[in-house]
């Protein structure tokens, strides 16, 4: 069976029962059978409780997934190189990412930033060049907590009601909505025209004398004058509104990476300024946690309001820039109002993992230094294996179900760009390992599953490997997909949808079986360290079983090597595994829904994935 990523032999026998090779397997599952624990700790595995926490995100970046326009001219304007709208996601388009075993949409850039776009006629003050990055602006640059971006808006008076059908749309297909929060920064334009009756404005009673004071919502720097860094130009060679290097901000503020200087660098985050939490960065970070500071009441009550918008959770950006006191006091809040709210932290500290999740109350966090490196340099042939055992046997250890599994999102190059791989095949193994190694959530990025390789430089972006978060842009693999708003993948290449079948199956799979979704873990590098055809640099395999379902994954990061090891299974494993002897099991290829067989020899093909489960006879 000849495919994107199975190879063409399934035959006679693979041992992994405990017989030979050539022989029949005499060893065969016995269904409901207890699954054994050794007495003695084995570090192939963790004593850490499974529990079910397999999401399936679909995220996409809104002003870009629905947009037809294919012009994708440099700096192009919203006319010119168009934007997608909360309305192109449509009925098609929900039930085309549900195909996908999707369980949760996260609709990235959402709430309205700054802009380079002109709604002044829509009752939107104009934003100034000089601290607007790219013509569309960062969604991470927010100047509105209480609004959406007119930019995802057919009628940008009704913006709000077009993302409220949106989250119901989304809901009739049985999918959860989550959303950007981003509490660490806003845009330096901040001002919310659309704040409900009673709310008093970020900054608004700030007293601006004072460099830190727990009620600020600011940090400030008394006396200067903000300077826009020298050289700033985000536009290339045009000129952008109000661009003059003279933005009008006295007295500066801290930016919103930590620099509290009156002239960043063009380098940090300048369109931002740093929220206040009651940390006085400047004096030992002390902390001013009582009573709460304002901001606290202020970002809950910004929280509350979405959560009442009917959304289901929210991607916190930058979390750990924040303290993990103000998480561990407003998260129980919101969830005093919605229950079952999620949140995902985007976390860099693997040190503070465990606190961010304990003290913190974040349900998930990224697995990004962790698990996305080791697979990064795994595809991009650098790495060994030992990348994964680290994680999950050390970095994450106890809580891997708690972490967030993703391949591409908005910040990361794409896997098929040339700053990459070089080749979306590379992401068959990598992620079918992000999916099933553990009972965590799992996260595709659209266009990732069509091979995006993100060519072109859009802009301000540039050509960096990214989609462009920052321009107005036509993805084009992914508009292949779109087809015209068909979503149904006909103008794709036959790779292209073989690509994509394969996404869709892993996804189906992992939100699916309840050995990926609840079941333990065991590594079998060790069980199969002494076969030379192995080659676990490359080469990675593991179990994942509950007491009626067990599940072999193997697969090969090689981009150039085939390989055929001797699989078997020891005594120990298949004890682990309740497999009695001297009855015959079955072997079924679920990525390829290839028939059953009971004599399976595998040969593992450059860059294949392989879910067998295993059977009783």
């Amino acid at each position: 069976m000849k495919s994107l990523f199975l190879p063409a032999a399934f035959a006679a026998c693979c041992g992994l029962s405990a017989c030979s090779p050539g022989q029949p397997a005499s060893t065969a599952v016995a269904a409901g059978a207890p699954i054994s624990t050794a007495a003695v700790p084995d570090h192939n595995t963790t004593d850490e409780q499974p529990q079910d926490h397999k999401l399936v995100i679909y995220q996409l970046m809104t002003r870009l997934f629905g947009n037809k326009t294919a012009l994708n001219k440099p700096y192009g304007t919203i006319q010119e190189n168009g934007a997608g709208k909360f309305n192109d996601i449509n009925d098609q388009a929900l039930q085309a990412i549900k195909k996908l075993g999707v369980s949760h949409v996260w609709f990235t850039g959402v709430l309205e930033h700054a802009t380079l776009t002109d709604y002044k006629k829509d009752g939107i003050t104009p934003d100034d060049a000089d601290v607007v990055k790219g013509r569309a602006g960062s969604p991470y640059a927010i100047r509105d907590y209480y609004d959406v971006a007119p930019d995802l808006a057919v009628d940008v008076k009704q913006r709000m009601q077009e993302f409220e059908a949106l989250v119901k749309r989304t809901h009739a297909h049985d999918l959860k909505v989550i959303i950007d929060f981003i509490p660490n920064h806003v845009a330096r334009s901040y001002q919310s025209d659309a704040k409900p009756a009673g709310v008093v404005d970020l900054g608004e009673q700030d007293d601006k004398t004072q460099a830190f004071k727990p009620s600020n919502n600011f940090y400030y720097l008394p006396g200067q004058r903000f300077v826009v860094p020298a050289g700033y130009n985000p536009l290339g060679a045009q000129k952008g509104p109000s661009e003059d290097g003279k933005f009008n901000e006295n007295p500066a503020k801290a930016t919103g990476n930590d620099v509290f200087s009156a002239t960043p660098s063009v380098n940090d985050w300048f369109e931002t300024i740093k929220l206040n939490y009651g940390v006085d960065y400047q004096n030992g970070r002390q902390p001013h946690f009582e009573p709460i500071p304002d901001t606290w009441t202020k970002m809950r009550d910004i929280l509350v309001f979405w959560a009442g918008k009917d959304v289901d959770g929210f991607r916190c950006d930058m979390a750990e820039m924040v303290p993990v006191e103000f998480w561990a006091w407003v998260i129980p809040e919101l969830k005093k109002v919605k229950p079952d709210l999620v949140f995902i932290g985007e976390a860099y500290d693997a040190k503070t993992y465990q606190m961010y999740l304990e003290r913190g109350h974040f349900d998930y966090l990224y697995d990004k230094v962790g698990l996305y490196d080791g697979l990064r340099r795994l595809m991009r042939n650098e790495g060994t294996t030992e990348d994964i055992t680290r994680v999950w046997s050390q970095e994450s250890r106890g809580f891997s179900g708690h972490m967030l599994r993703f391949l591409e999102n908005h910040d990361e190059q794409r896997i098929a760009s040339q700053d990459f791989a070089g080749n979306p095949r590379a992401a068959i193994p990598a992620m079918t390992v992000s999916a099933t190694l553990g009972t965590g959530p799992v996260m595709l990025y659209f266009g990732q599953d069509v091979g995006e390789p993100a060519y072109g430089s859009e802009g301000f972006s540039g050509e960096d490997g990214r989609t462009s978060i920052f321009d107005y842009w036509g993805v084009p693999e992914h508009q292949k997909w779109m087809n015209g708003g068909k979503f149904d993948g006909g103008r794709l290449s036959p790779e292209q949808k073989q690509l994509h079948d394969f996404y869709a199956r892993l996804l189906t799979l992992s939100g699916q079986r309840e050995a990926i979704r609840r079941g333990r873990f065991y590594e079998l590098q060790d069980t199969y360290n002494l076969d030379p055809q192995y080659h676990q640099d490359r080469v990675y395999s593991y179990l994942r079983y509950t007491d009626t379902e067990r599940l072999l994954i193997i697969v090969n990061f090689s981009p150039d090597q085939t390989y055929r090891p001797n699989l078997q299974l020891p005594e120990k494993v298949l004890e682990r595994l309740g497999l009695p002897g001297n009855q015959l099991y079955t072997y079924t290829e679920l990525l390829s829904q290839a028939p059953a067989t009971s004599n399976l020899t595998v040969t593992l093909a450059p860059q294949s994935a392989y879910i067998f489960e295993i059977k009783e006879k």
